[in-house]
């Protein structure tokens, strides 16, 4: 059981691992119900995947699918949360070679080539567009937010889920 400032991981090999949530405006980890749907989503094993948590916050997305195998990039903007990602980071067994933590824009580290960009941009900035613009060159992309979204140019939606008040979707490029 998690209790309220912190979330948990579901899978992969650091699952039950706890992961603190700062109280910081904005900062709205992603839920059980929707992370575990996601990486249902998704292939079992990540392995070879380059993922980018574009607005890592807590580092819940990023850190579930490097659990997995991935390699991630965490970024975030806040400081105060990017050290505590990198505390969190130190902390999981492994995670130091397949997990990097900046403190920066999320939107310049999406010129990377990535396989799936996680996008969970706080909800009152409104950079949902922005974002899947941003993204467009992965192979996949997570979006969150607070309404439906259509596919960006070159995407298919492969999925969408409604919970509560979050749209998650995941949408898989083009071939």
């Amino acid at each position: 059981m998690t209790k309220p400032g912190e979330v948990r991981i579901i899978g992969g090999v650091w699952r039950r691992s706890k992961l603190p949530v700062l109280a910081l405006p904005g900062l709205r980890p992603s839920g059980d119900r929707l992370r575990e749907t996601l990486f249902n989503w998704l292939p079992h094993d990540l392995s070879g995947w380059r993922v980018l948590d574009a607005f890592a916050g807590s580092g819940a997305l990023g850190l579930e699918a490097a659990s997995r195998g991935a390699t991630v990039q965490l970024v975030e903007r806040e400081p105060k949360a990017a050290a505590s990602l990198k505390q969190v980071v130190a902390k999981l067994q492994g995670a130091a070679e397949r997990v990097t933590v900046s403190a920066g824009d999320g939107f310049a580290a999406m010129a990377g080539r990535w396989d799936l960009v996680l996008l969970d941009p706080p909800f009152e900035a409104h950079w949902f567009a922005k974002a899947l613009d941003a993204a467009a060159g992965a192979g996949w992309i997570y979006l969150e937010a607070p309404s439906a979204f259509e596919a960006p140019p070159g995407y298919r939606l492969h999925r969408h889920l409604k919970a509560g008040a979050v749209h998650a979707h995941l949408f898989a490029r083009d071939n």
